[in-house]
């Protein structure tokens, strides 16, 4: 609508001008010549355009002001108290539950859970975010909390909580809360019950929620902060993945400060270069943690440098060159032959996932097949 006014407004104008140029030359000509509009015609000539003049102006001016206030009277209100999606979780219940176990601690960026009314435990995040763009979060969280897909955490509600006393801002997204923990606990505690149809059914997980992000939502989502605590597993190693907000909104708070193994080279120093390929690094990171093991900081990796190059996707290029992918299996996985095979394989995926430059790294929609090819799922 705007476009298109200013091009009336010129139109106005040009109009303007040429009949200004048009009385100009018909009722002054010079050289003594005898003027073809004389006083009384030319005064009603000129009277007719002003007033066809003021007439299109006043128009215009007109259509911007409906313009202006059909745009702010389709704005979406502003919310107010939670804002609930699921009929598991009362409104007055989450409101009373979250100011009572005071999750707004010092820290700005919080997880914990708590306890409903009705017995009906939720996963709850903290994020700090400005006060200044609550429409286009509500907006954000609204698209969230749509999203739905197996290996999905859905979002269930979220808060909107004003510290007057610190004057911050802060929402507290409500997600389901799965007892069985995150991933990042699964490797710490019990890798060594993981064999490989377990990782290898995560990272399939894990790349077909990205898949449903990058190609399936409209419009197409990144997530931002793919680590393995915000992959969360089922008692059958199911991942589900969360996402704290669509952090185009939130990312800023969170801008990778080195070591960040998660990242990648692209987002160094801050967040200002980040497409799906920078997901894929991320879940690079995780697939190499799966097959080796190891936590992406452990010293056999090597440092990550100040602008995020290094550490493992180095190593595991390395350790291909050489001819050696085997060495960068976990020891407990090894065993079956075939199994190894397809280890060796995921090798090979996860090195180009890891690759420093983004148009090296495959796209979800290529990873899932490579995936599940590898086994049946």
């Amino acid at each position: 609508m705007g476009r298109k006014l200013k091009v009336v407004f010129v139109c106005v104008l040009v109009v303007y001008t040429c009949c200004c140029c048009c009385v100009e030359c018909h009722g002054g000509g010079g050289g003594g010549g005898e003027s073809l509009l004389h006083g009384p015609a030319r005064r009603v000539m000129v009277s007719i355009l002003l007033g066809s003049i003021s007439g299109c102006g006043c128009a215009l001016l007109c259509a911007c002001l409906l313009s202006f206030i059909f745009r702010y009277m389709r704005r979406a209100p502003i919310l107010k108290g939670p804002v609930v999606f699921s009929p598991q979780i009362s409104p007055k219940s989450l409101q009373a539950a979250l100011l009572q176990n005071e999750l707004s601690t010092s820290s700005s960026n919080d997880d914990g859970k708590t306890v409903l009314d009705n017995g009906f435990t939720v996963a709850v995040k903290k994020l700090q975010a400005s006060q200044n763009n609550r429409r286009r979060v509500q907006r954000e969280l609204q698209i969230l909390a749509a999203l739905r897909h197996r290996h999905l955490l859905s979002l269930m509600a979220y808060y909107y909580y004003y510290a007057v006393g610190d004057n911050r801002c802060f929402y507290y997204l409500v997600y389901e809360y799965v007892p069985t923990g995150s991933l990042e606990d699964a490797i710490r505690r019990r890798r060594q019950q993981m064999g490989w149809d377990a990782r290898l059914r995560i990272a399939v997980g894990i790349i077909k929620a990205l898949h449903h992000l990058h190609f399936n939502s409209t419009p197409p989502l990144l997530h931002y902060d793919l680590k393995p605590s915000n992959v969360l597993l089922d008692a059958d190693f199911e991942p589900r993945l969360a996402l704290s907000a669509l952090a185009n909104t939130f990312h800023g708070l969170r801008s990778p400060q080195p070591p960040a193994p998660y990242y990648a080279p692209e987002c160094f120093p801050n967040f200002s270069i980040y497409t799906e390929k920078s997901d894929i690094f991320s879940f690079g990171v995780i697939l190499g943690m799966l097959l080796t093991g190891r936590d992406p900081t452990d010293p056999l990796f090597g440092e990550v440098t100040s602008s995020g190059r290094g550490g493992m996707g180095v190593w595991f290029r390395q350790v291909l060159e050489a001819g050696d992918g085997r060495e960068a299996l976990d020891k407990s996985l090894l065993g079956e032959e075939m199994e190894e095979d397809e280890m060796l394989m995921a090798v090979r995926i996860a090195a180009v996932c890891l690759s420093d430059m983004p148009l090296d790294r495959p796209s979800s929609d290529e990873l899932v097949p490579m995936l599940t090819q590898l086994h049946s799922f």
